[in-house]
């Protein structure tokens, strides 16, 4: 058998240097939006995080006064504890529920595409203005979820309003969020294959056997998938609390966002180095809990490769 040719600088044939020419110039569009939109701002963002910079002047470099400022107020501590119930209440509750429907919904009968649609609606228009000013209306003190309350003689409250319960009604529009994951679910849930329930079916396992011992160990990959994507979403949720509180957070901070008071120093009051510093602050916390839940997954998620 002959050799295979190979292709040196000198011998390349002249339509591949000609099609790799091409290619280049075509991709320079896509490496001046990543310097420029990307990787400039982001060490911008990096310098800054260490200046006091409010806009109109230049930066003064302050090292790192805007972390220590940071982790001494109050305030700030205050948005990491609403954030974090907000996170980790919200995020499983919504896995849950996407998964309890995917279950439902994974087999195929008729009307089976309406439902899977409608439920995925919410997951379209959730993050929407719209959306957040029709759950304040629900949860107002005279909204459609005390009406429903009266009628069973139960006195209702003004839920947005009241510190105790304003985070928990966020919470349920996190939930109410899971089309997304839903379909993820149902599309894993599809390649399994069916002689693995074949087999445990000759074997006598019921329904929850298999749930427990097929379709959880082969959808765990997906799981971890769903609950990483879902926590980097919920850390940087901004429009239901900004809509909700009025963009301050109200009721007494019960519904502060991480993210709403980062767009308060920085829109509002206009301290961009110590904005930035809580950015850089979240892209930490983010990477430490995503390198916590791999680490913890490890022995727990099934690759069948």
């Amino acid at each position: 058998m002959g050799r295979m040719p190979t292709f040196t600088r000198r011998n390349r044939p002249r339509s591949l240097e000609k099609h790799n020419k091409e290619a280049y110039i075509l991709l320079i569009p896509w490496f001046v939006g990543l310097i420029g939109f990307g990787l400039i701002p982001i060490c911008f963002s990096l310098y800054i995080s260490f200046s006091n910079y409010t806009l109109i002047r230049s930066p003064v470099f302050v090292g790192l006064d805007n972390y220590t400022r940071m982790l001494r107020d109050p305030t700030f501590r205050q948005s990491l504890k609403v954030t974090f119930t907000y996170v980790f209440l919200g995020v499983p509750l919504a896995l849950l529920t996407a998964l309890v429907v995917a279950l439902a919904l994974v087999k195929y009968f008729r009307g089976v595409g309406i439902l899977r649609a409608v439920f995925y609606l919410p997951s379209l228009l959730g993050g929407s203005i719209a959306i957040s000013v029709l759950w304040r209306i629900l949860f107002a003190q005279t909204g459609l979820i005390n009406q429903i309350l009266g009628v069973f003689g139960i006195q209702g409250r003004s839920w947005i309003g009241d510190p105790r319960y304003a985070i928990y009604t966020l919470v349920m529009l996190r939930m109410w969020q899971f089309g997304s994951a839903m379909l993820i679910f149902i599309a894993g849930m599809k390649q399994i294959p069916e002689s693995l329930y074949e087999s445990a079916e000759i074997e006598g396992a019921g329904y929850f056997q298999k749930l427990f011992r097929i379709t959880l160990p082969m959808l765990s990959p997906i799981i971890l998938f769903n609950v990483i994507m879902n926590m980097i979403s919920a850390f940087q949720d901004f429009t239901s609390a900004y809509v909700i509180s009025g963009g301050t957070g109200a009721p007494m901070g019960a519904t502060l966002f991480y993210s709403l008071f980062l767009y308060q120093k920085a829109f509002a009051s206009f301290q961009m180095g110590y904005a930035a510093a809580m950015a850089w602050f979240l892209l930490l916390i983010i990477a430490f809990f995503t390198v916590i839940l791999f680490k913890s997954s490890a022995k727990r998620v099934y690759y069948e490769s």
